[in-house]
């Protein structure tokens, strides 16, 4: 199957862009491509708009700042996940990256393109929610801000109007004393997830737990993050009880779904072994930063008497 007939726009401003998508409510907005492209071919979309963003100037960054690492709305994955700046800033990102699709389809598709097509197995969109971070979007009326709590509100659906252009994703710097961890199932490698989880575990200046989050791909209607209270105050090694009692409360507020893929069964069971398995291994990356950082040698200074 082709797409149906559409017209195509291929802007050098982000004013003309816009202005183009403003004029036409049913366009879409072409970046990468990976997403869209398959549902224009199935005719599961079809609009009579395609406005084509690859000649905006200055939306290719990946920045590294103190606050986090900023990713404009044509930056690659690949772009993203070799950036190593990015990676130290805040490492979940580039851990979840590489198990995006295949490289050929990381060599063109978009991380903020990713974000905003609001795919529940998809692994951007659960990382931005998990670490709290945001999108930045313009119209003809302005810009905007929009928090990764209120982007998705259902499935393949985001709260960007129609016509508005997400400009930026900005993911949140790594805390100092956490930890984070990325882990997913899929029958092959480069097929969407059966189950996926993001963690971040933050300890205290003792060691203990002061807070454990998760983030899910592919098991719910939407990305869903889960605060875990309790693993409050545990110490490594994370025993099975304290890990069970998370996944427990995971489940309790998870809405599984089976398809043909997958049964709901047995995606209940891939919630309790991948969370068991992310949140030790991000307890364990928090206690070796905080290690490292507390055990590093303090510079010295040169000089002559």
């Amino acid at each position: 199957m082709k797409p149906a007939p559409v017209a195509y726009a291929r802007p050098t401003s982000l004013t003309e862009a816009l202005e183009l998508l403003a004029g036409t409510p049913d366009a879409k907005v072409l970046a990468g491509g990976q997403s869209l492209v398959p549902l224009l071919n199935m005719r599961l979309a079809a609009p009579t708009l395609l406005v084509d963003i690859n000649r905006l100037p200055g939306l290719d960054h990946v920045m590294a700042a103190p606050d986090g690492v900023h990713v404009g709305a044509l930056a690659r994955h690949s772009a993203v996940l070799a950036d190593a700046a990015a990676r130290r800033t805040q490492p979940l990102l580039a851990d979840a990256l590489s198990h995006v699709a295949h490289a050929t389809i990381r060599n063109r598709g978009t991380t903020v393109g990713s974000i905003v097509h609001a795919d529940a197995a998809a692994e951007m969109p659960a990382v931005l929610a998990v670490l709290d971070g945001h999108v930045e979007v313009a119209s003809v009326r302005g810009r905007r801000r929009i928090e990764a709590r209120d982007l998705v509100v259902g499935p393949l659906q985001s709260s960007l109007e129609h016509d508005e252009v997400a400009l930026e994703a900005c993911f949140p710097a790594l805390d100092a004393r956490a930890g984070t961890a990325f882990t997913e199932i899929s029958r092959r490698q480069g097929d969407y997830a059966l189950c996926g989880v993001a963690a971040v575990v933050m300890l205290d200046e003792d060691g203990a737990v002061a807070s454990a989050r998760c983030g899910y791909l592919a098991v719910h209607e939407t990305p869903a993050v889960v605060d875990l209270p309790a693993l409050v105050g545990a110490r490594g090694p994370l025993g099975d009880d304290v890990v069970t009692a998370a996944s427990d409360l995971a489940l309790g507020v998870l809405d599984v779904e089976g398809d043909i893929h997958g049964t709901a069964a047995y995606r209940r069971h891939l919630v309790r072994v991948l969370t068991a398995r992310a949140l030790r291994t991000a307890y364990d990356d928090a206690a070796t930063r905080t290690t490292t950082r507390t055990t590093a040698p303090t510079p010295t200074t040169g000089g002559t008497a």
